[in-house]
């Protein structure tokens, strides 16, 4: 028995099927006519709709040519209206039959939303006030064969909007304008470095050896030349080859590729801009990497006062300067100057329920207490220095102090936007750092690196002392775009794949001839086999009505969902609960999700629990799972509903 949800999207599905059905025949006739829209190569565009709204009292009564897609028609007998929409905004067009002629007008009649056309007329405002187009010709340039999402609801649903960008793109404007964003914030970097006198170029991304980051690299097979190789997981050990030779101040924008988990602010291709300025040290790209940020902000967004989430964050007051010993002390209450041995660090991460491995020297371990207690609360633009040498390696030491390197970490949001170091160029002490990198990778560490030949014979030519860093540019985008999540701002986020079955089953619906809502195509039900299940036995205590009553089950939307760092096992999720958009709860199922399979999902939430206190953050209530056991395994479900119900709806 079908539930009466299930029975509405069948009919739903029926309907948009014939609706698509009606497109083709209408191509179909077009085709048979000679009028074929697929045919045509081009169109003259004059002007563009935003172009024309902004330059009115010149532009009216001159005739202007535009082109884009039908939003909006309103076919009202011998005169009718149409929105369209182009790269910069939407115009009105007022189409008589009168004006463009009778077979012309009967064409348009039959026009689609979706339809690209292109408008040739006269300027004029209405009489509510509307600046529009007199349309004089109305050609159809493109014919759309499916449907878009409807207006008022458009396009929500988060994995339909990464996996289909280009609606995406129509229905939501905020979206295009992100991007266009990023593309200036990327345009206003390059214009600054080359005014700064650095060289922009380009250096190989597949690499035999991936090193210069703590990452794993994805690897591959160069048929031609028999060998293996891997995707670059940075761009540093190339970029220094450069400065070896000569090349003072060089940087490069690419694309590098991290075998890694994805989340809100993690994609496992990315962005990032590393530069290297010869001659100087990590004070110099401190000050370097203060003033690009300043200049960004200022050249795209016109203030330096940014705002994401809520949160101001001022880029035009000077940046704090902290060590990562003074951040600790700080945010942690633990003094690392007091900690002689690798004994104290591992009864202090003990004490501070901070989780580490066996193979984690004292320099690791101050690291994981910064993750842990300083990260967050580094909200306004903040330079992290002196890291330890354990996490390192190519950083030169600490002149006096060798156990710690000449190392910044950028923060704002509790992010880390940026890594500097006053670089390496000691090719004696390089090789005994790529040997412990080897040892680590022994150990099981896959994110060591190797050692790379070629690199310690360039720093044997010889290199000048050198400052470099690292950005993430996907992530300053996010900052200056306020953008919650990473995917929301690369126009192409990886995504796990249909599979061959979706797209066969696609091909196919097109192919073949649409079923009508008198013939339906009945769908097999999937078979699922519980043989194997084991479930937990029933309680036997009865609980009273007003006991349970006590317990706030509600609806929940999940906003973003990304991995703990340093745990295997929890998700956070950050949940609309109908009062609030913030509420936190970490749940303990990477195990069995991704966090990006989530994002825009309705859950159940208990959310009148005390708050619990997990990997440093307050979890502030319980997602609701179903559990079993399967051939001995532990499986499980979250509870997830149909995306109708609203955010805080309450369960009874």
């Amino acid at each position: 028995m079908k539930t009466g949800a299930e029975q509405q999207k069948n009919v739903q599905d029926q309907d948009l099927n014939q609706l698509r059905k009606v497109r083709r025949e209408k191509l179909a006739d077009l085709q048979a006519r000679g009028a074929d829209p697929f045919l045509i190569t081009k169109y003259d565009v004059t002007h563009h709709s935003q172009q024309i709204k902004d330059n009115f009292e010149e532009l009216e009564g001159r005739e202007v040519s535009v082109a884009g897609r039908i939003m909006q028609k309103r076919v009202m007998g011998k005169a009718s209206f149409c929105n369209i929409q182009d790269l910069e905004g939407n115009i009105q067009s007022y189409v008589a039959r009168d004006n463009i002629g009778e077979d012309h007008y009967k064409d348009f009649k039959k026009f689609d939303i979706g339809d690209i056309v292109g408008i040739q007329g006269t300027v004029f405002k209405t009489k509510t006030g509307e600046i529009s187009i007199h349309a004089e010709k109305i050609q159809l340039l493109s014919k759309s064969l499916q449907i878009l999402p409807e207006k008022f609801h458009g396009l929500t649903d988060t994995d339909t909007r990464y996996r289909q960008r280009y609606v995406d793109l129509i229905m939501n404007r905020e979206v295009k304008e992100t991007f266009i964003k990023r593309s200036r914030i990327l345009s206003s970097i390059r214009k600054y470095l080359d005014g700064e006198g650095f060289l922009e170029v380009e250096t190989p991304m597949l690499v035999a050896n991936a090193g210069g980051a703590a990452a794993r690299p994805f690897e591959t097979h160069f048929n031609a030349l028999d060998e293996d190789f891997k995707l670059r997981i940075s761009l540093e050990l190339y970029l220094k080859r450069l400065i070896v030779g000569g090349m003072e101040r060089v940087y490069e924008i690419g694309r590098v590729f991290r075998n890694e988990g994805l989340d809100t602010r993690h994609n496992p291709e990315f962005t990032l801009m590393e530069l290297y300025q010869a001659y100087t040290d990590y004070n110099g790209m401190m000050d370097l990497t203060e003033n690009l940020y300043r200049h960004v902000a200022q050249d795209v967004l016109g203030t330096t006062k940014i705002v994401y989430n809520g949160v101001e964050m001022d880029l035009g007051k000077p940046f704090e300067r902290i060590t990562m010993i003074d951040a600790v002390k700080k945010y942690a209450g633990v003094d690392w100057n007091e900690v002689e041995t690798l004994e104290q660090a591992r009864a202090l991460a003990k004490e501070h329920n901070v989780e580490f491995e066996e193979r984690h020297k004292k320099g690791d371990i101050l690291s994981l207490f910064f993750e842990e207690f300083a990260e967050e609360h580094l909200i306004q633009p903040t330079f992290v220095m002196d890291h330890p040498i354990e996490i390192s390696p190519l950083t030169k030491k600490k002149p006096g102090d060798p156990d710690y390197v000449e190392r910044f970490e950028f923060f704002m949001n509790g992010w880390e936007m940026a890594n500097a170091y006053s670089e390496l160029n000691d090719p004696i002490d390089q090789r005994e750092r790529f040997k412990a990198q080897e040892e680590l990778l022994a150990q099981g560490d896959e994110e060591a690196n190797t050692t790379d030949e070629d690199f310690l014979n360039a720093l044997e030519i010889g290199m000048p002392p050198t400052g470099g860093i690292g950005f993430g540019i996907d992530r300053m985008c996010m900052l200056l775009t306020d953008s919650a999540a990473i995917r929301d701002v690369l126009l192409f986020p990886t995504m796990k794949a249909q599979g061959a079955a979706k797209n066969a089953a696609n091909n196919a619906a097109q192919a073949a001839t649409v079923a009508t809502s008198a013939n339906p195509v009945k769908k097999a039900a999937e078979k699922i086999d519980f043989s194997n299940i084991k479930i937990e036995p029933l309680f036997e205590e009865m609980v009273d009505f007003e006991t349970f009553a006590k317990s706030d089950y509600r609806a929940v939307k999940i906003l973003a969902c990304e991995a703990v760092p340093k745990s295997k096992k929890l998700l956070k999720f950050t949940l609309d609960d109908g009062v609030r958009k913030d509420r936190v709860i970490l749940s303990g199922i990477h195990e069995y999700y991704e966090p990006e399979e989530l994002v825009g999902k309705t859950a159940i939430a208990i959310v009148n629990l005390p708050p619990r206190k997990m990997m440093g953050i307050d979890s502030e209530g319980m997602l609701i799972s179903a559990v079993h056991e399967e051939n001995g395994r532990e499986g499980l479900n979250l509870l997830m509903v149909d995306d109708r119900i609203p955010a805080g709806a309450k369960l009874y």
